[in-house]
């Protein structure tokens, strides 16, 4: 069953490595697995991560190494120009993170949640547009 795709926003730090800020972390077991399972299912996925500069840069290519290139790092889209007046939220239907309350869910459950069998059973694209409930 293919499901509509979502765009989803992943930290980097205790995400997808063990956090060794402002150095690179070990892998963190079936994340690089997982997110490209996600992007191969044609969900679109967002690298949103605390890093900038060159530790921003390491990050990028720590994962571009390890086979995953996201569609636009701390960005909505890769476009975006980032205006100081604004929050710096980005849209995004999920956000994986580590500071998650309950915790960080291992990689195969987030699997399961979302591509899973039978695809997301509660986790649904949000609705575009004004007042669309």
């Amino acid at each position: 069953m293919k499901t509509e795709s979502l765009t989803i926003a992943i930290d980097f730090d205790g995400t997808i490595v063990h956090d060794a800020y402002p150095k690179i972390g070990k892998p963190i077991i079936f994340a690089f697995e997982t997110i490209k399972k996600l992007q191969e299912n044609g969900h679109r996925t967002i690298l949103w991560t605390y890093r900038r500069g060159r530790a921003l840069n390491e990050a990028v290519e720590f994962c571009k190494k390890n086979g995953i290139e996201f569609y636009a790092v701390n960005k909505s889209f890769p476009e975006e120009v980032f205006d100081p007046e604004y929050s710096r939220k980005i849209n995004a239907d999920i956000f994986i993170d580590d500071r998650n309350i309950g915790g960080m869910k291992s990689w195969g459950e987030i699997y399961q949640e979302i591509i899973g069998p039978t695809g997301p059973t509660h986790i649904q694209p949000k609705k575009k547009g004004w007042f669309k409930f």
